[in-house]
């Protein structure tokens, strides 16, 4: 995130991706998002929404191999962004969260097939490009937001 950027990098921000967003939100199975992969194969988002999909802990190598494409899928297109292997990738910037997603899903995926130094290379990796993007990643699908880093609350009452 900008606040925390104390290298100075530049926010990298990917370009949309309104045909595979609009694919994706039509896509109701696995064969579906499939076909969107197969249509767009360049696209981190179309991929790393099938490794989440199919990722299972009963048979997590088929996940972790969608994830890893996923993961050079979106490392390809930061790179083309102008990335240079550091500074933020914020969440906030929708386009970008088809990558974060990748680096979420690939670490998962890493977790159940045991690879605990790529987990911490990508806790790592997911820190430094947005802080809050593994919480709300975590949160995709439901109504909540992330509680905020520090919360406060006041009961009131009588005595």
């Amino acid at each position: 995130m900008t606040e925390n950027n104390l290298l100075g990098v530049p926010e990298t921000h990917l370009p949309a991706e309104p045909e595979v967003d609009a694919a994706l939100e039509n896509a109701a199975s696995v064969d579906d998002i499939a076909k969107v992969v197969r249509a767009h194969p360049a696209s981190p988002l179309a991929w790393a929404v099938y490794a989440e999909r199919i990722l299972h802990p009963a048979h997590p190598l088929e996940g972790y191999a969608a994830a890893r494409v996923a993961y050079h899928r979106g490392l390809d297109a930061l790179r083309k962004a102008g990335w240079r292997g550091q500074g933020p990738i914020p969440w906030s910037h929708e386009p970008n969260r088809g990558v974060l997603r990748a680096l979420y899903a690939l670490r998962k995926a890493a977790d159940l097939i045991g690879e605990t130094d790529e987990v911490a290379r990508l806790d790592q990796f997911l820190r430094d490009a947005d802080d809050t993007a593994a919480a709300r990643i975590e949160l995709l699908g439901t109504e909540r937001e992330p509680a905020p880093s520090t919360e406060a609350f006041v009961i009131r009452g009588e005595d």
